[in-house]
């Protein structure tokens, strides 16, 4: 018989003892998304400036999906992470 918590079985919880589901339901939670949008608008401007700054300011064409991906990459980060650590903390640590 075994000891091991029934949250705790490696199929359904990732290396963090989070399960992926709770993680990901909690990224599109308001108050988290907010937040990691807020994240990507200056995180994302920065990162088009870099990129692509020389395009800009020439006004040569750029790639939307190009700038697309300088905003959505920060944003999943930002919730993904504030989501993670929501989660650890709903479990008690």
């Amino acid at each position: 018989m075994s000891t091991r918590p029934p949250d705790s079985n490696p199929v359904t919880t990732g290396a963090s003892g989070v399960r992926p589901s709770s993680v990901l339901a909690l990224m599109f939670n308001r108050r988290i998304a907010g937040s990691a949008l807020r994240v990507a608008i200056v995180v994302g401007t920065a990162l088009n400036m870099i990129n692509n700054g020389q395009q800009l300011w020439e006004h040569h064409p750029v790639g939307f999906w190009q700038v697309a991906m300088n905003f959505v990459v920060p944003f999943c980060v930002s919730s993904y992470s504030a989501a993670r650590n929501e989660a650890r903390r709903g479990k008690g640590g």
